[in-house]
């Protein structure tokens, strides 16, 4: 069949199908609304709907395409429910047009009896942008009368990075592309945990397309990542389905995993320090606001419409507003809406106190002591001062450098123990390595304590350099004391065992600069063992011993302390460098 003639068949018999995909927060399993995608007739040439708009593009049919797709998700519109979004695709190339407007004006959008503020326009980059003076006149447009933008497939497509400099949107989906195999890929987790940052300090959400498996899910958990789509949650249905209660169960039982190994590591979230202030709605007057000011003991006021954080007010800046020359007779009577700050830095419960303290201080200086908002579960919870954050933060800093070992550096015993204990409770594979050197003694018998300390300090900046390199986000290092070195890794056996054979390799090759020339060229040194006789003994050596698999099958950390040792035993045995790793069932 002719492509063109059937292209021009589907859109004058409006044979176009509307299939509808849940986008959920990953937090907490909740349906935050639905992308509307269109398909062609079944069994029809053009049913893909790649090939589809393919084809419109072809034959320069893309805007009537596009305008049947948007009538016929706004006409199924009316079976959303009301406290749930509707993403609809927009190409930027006709985002501007007088026709696509009449399609959402008000009273368009009554007769199917949708609020404008239910809708994201979901802006695909498969077109570049000329002109974003006229594009950024047009988005503001539409954001004015409560829209919301969505930039669609971010990290793919035409300058991607300027279309969000300069559209600056409310949702920013991540192509599948990074997403797929992202819990085997450390450059994309990178990739993403930087949006995850730039995210935070300018109040945008993210969404993760594409999500097919389990490990992907979890992996994004852990990165904070606000929001999903993708056929391991659900796949497309010509109705507003809810989710299975088995994908449910999984969201909340990984965000439960998470959130206990936060908790439990450090203690130290942001939502502890939060101060549970009253919120206003984005419609008190800004009279009121000013009132509440010179009542209260505040410096600042969050503005929430829902229970959803939209803006802050601080004292200093309403104050400035009405101290202009018209500011009190124009402003008192309206909407605090109108000057309160649209893009303050808001945080999730619980979020780490460090991270939010180098979020707080990148802001402009002129918003440097602003208020942080936090929210938990998506919703307004309470404030913090920077000053609350300052002192909390310095605290932190001080008793964590107190667990630092001295000589390296590394976190101690106490923040391993904890570590470890989380290690035990995530339901998850990882590897544990225990370091160990070789006739250590003895090297400190013959070569004193201070040229021990610096093989010791050389053995702590091997391993730190390593993990650093390799795992930035999926690695720990640790140093139990004296000699003994710990690392805590969440990769594959293959990885694990890649990774121990670079640090045997460099250690072998390092350690030759802590020996004299006779030494070196012997191979090997006099000195006393325990019993206090002479003996020989071979260039200190490196001995790995580790575990590899789910370790929930350990009860806690000593009995996981006592299986390491006795793979340790077994690794000392051979005389040079040398590593076990056991596969835990």
């Amino acid at each position: 069949m002719d492509v063109h003639i059937e292209l021009k068949k589907i859109i004058s018999g409006k044979k176009i199908s509307t299939v509808f995909q849940p986008i959920v927060c990953l937090s907490d399993g909740n349906i935050i609304g639905y992308e509307a995608l269109s398909r062609g007739p079944e069994n029809s040439i053009l049913q893909s709907p790649i090939k589809l708009f393919n084809a419109a593009e072809t034959y320069n049919m893309t805007w009537e395409l596009e305008l049947l797709c948007r009538t016929k998700a706004l006409e199924n519109a009316r079976f959303i429910e009301k406290n749930k979004l509707l993403f609809i695709n927009v190409n930027p190339l006709i985002f501007k047009d007088d026709r696509f407007y009449k399609g959402f004006t008000i009273e368009y959008l009554k007769t199917h009896n949708i609020l404008p503020n239910s809708i994201v326009f979901e802006i695909t980059e498969n077109s570049a942008v000329d002109d974003y003076e006229i594009f950024k006149a047009a988005l503001e447009n539409y954001k004015s009368q409560g829209y919301k933008i969505a930039i669609d497939d971010m990290g793919v497509g035409y300058s991607c990075l300027e279309m969000l400099s300069e559209t600056q949107p409310y949702f920013l989906k991540i192509d599948i592309g990074i997403i797929r195999n992202i819990d085997k890929n450390k450059f994309n987790q990178a990739l993403v945990k930087s949006f995850a940052t730039l995210a935070k300090t300018t109040n945008m959400k993210l969404i993760a397309e594409g999500i097919e498996t389990e490990a992907e899910l979890r992996t994004l958990i852990k990165l904070n990542i606000y929001a999903g789509q993708g056929f391991f949650l659900q796949r497309p249905a010509g109705a507003f389905l809810n989710l299975k209660e088995d994908v449910i169960i999984t969201i909340q039982k990984h965000n439960r995993i998470f959130n206990n190994k936060v908790k439990n590591r450090t203690k130290n979230i942001i939502g502890d320090i939060a101060s549970i202030d009253r919120a206003y709605t984005k419609d008190t007057l800004c009279s009121e606001i000013k009132k509440i000011f010179s009542i209260n003991n505040c410096s600042g006021v969050c503005i929430i419409n829902d229970n959803i954080p939209v803006g802050l007010m601080m004292k200093n800046a309403i104050n400035s507003a009405l101290a202009t020359q018209y500011g009190i007779s124009i402003f008192s009577k309206r909407p605090i809406s109108l000057i309160m700050d649209k893009n303050p830095l808001i945080v999730d419960y619980y979020s780490s106190i460090t991270n939010v303290s180098i979020a707080a201080m990148e802001r402009t200086d002129d918003n440097t002591y602003d208020y942080i908002i936090v929210t938990k579960d998506s919703n307004y919870y309470g404030v913090v001062s920077v000053k609350r954050l300052l002192e909390t933060a310095t605290r932190i800093e001080t008793s964590y450098a107190r667990a630092l070992n001295p000589l390296s550096g590394l976190p101690g015993n106490i923040v391993i123990e904890n570590t470890l204990n989380d290690i035990i409770l995530y339901d998850d594979n990882c590897c544990i390595l225990y370091f160990d050197l070789d006739n250590f003694k003895a090297y400190n018998d013959n070569y004193g304590f201070e040229n021990g300390d610096k093989v010791l300090k050389f053995l702590s900046v091997l391993i730190q350099e390593k993990v650093n390199a390799i795992f930035p986000y999926n690695g720990f290092a640790g140093h139990i004391g004296g000699d003994d070195f710990i690392c805590i890794i969440k990769s594959g056996l293959e990885d694990c065992n890649k990774f121990s054979k670079e640090i045997l390799l460099a250690f072998d090759k390092g350690i030759i600069d802590y020996f004299n020339e006779e030494d070196k060229r012997n191979g090997y040194y006099k000195s006393h063992d325990r019993k206090g006789n002479e003996a020989t003994f071979s260039l200190t050596s490196l001995s790995i011993a580790g575990i590899f698999g789910n370790l929930r099958r350990f009860p806690d950390v000593a009995e996981v302390s006592r299986r390491v040792s006795e793979i340790k035993k077994e690794a000392k045995k051979v005389s040079k460098s040398n590593h076990i790793i056991e596969i835990s069932e």
